[in-house]
């Protein structure tokens, strides 16, 4: 492959931050936590500290974890295999 000329889209994988295995399964609990939320003092809350530096999720109010648009975005595409549009919006 020619830098040049290489298909645009074959590039923007390198416009996102790179997640580990564990920061990826950390995203993931938080989706799949909801409108609960994740609750602090887990295992998970490097990752997650992390996550939210990166703004993929954030710290509520009640101090537990939520999924922020990015945080839904990228949880759809790289988890999930699916595009934004198709996912719901962000609690």
């Amino acid at each position: 492959m020619r830098l040049g000329g290489a298909d645009p889209t074959s590039w923007a994988v390198w416009n996102e931050p790179y997640l580990e295995t564990c920061c990826r399964s950390a995203l993931h609990r938080v989706a799949l936590s909801g409108a609960a939320g994740r609750p602090p003092g887990l295992k998970d809350g490097r990752c997650l500290e992390r996550l939210c530096a990166m703004g993929f999720v954030r710290r509520r109010a009640d101090g537990r974890w939520g999924l922020t648009e990015a945080g839904a975005a990228r949880h759809g595409a790289e988890i999930l295999h699916v595009s934004p549009a198709d996912l719901p919006p962000a609690r």
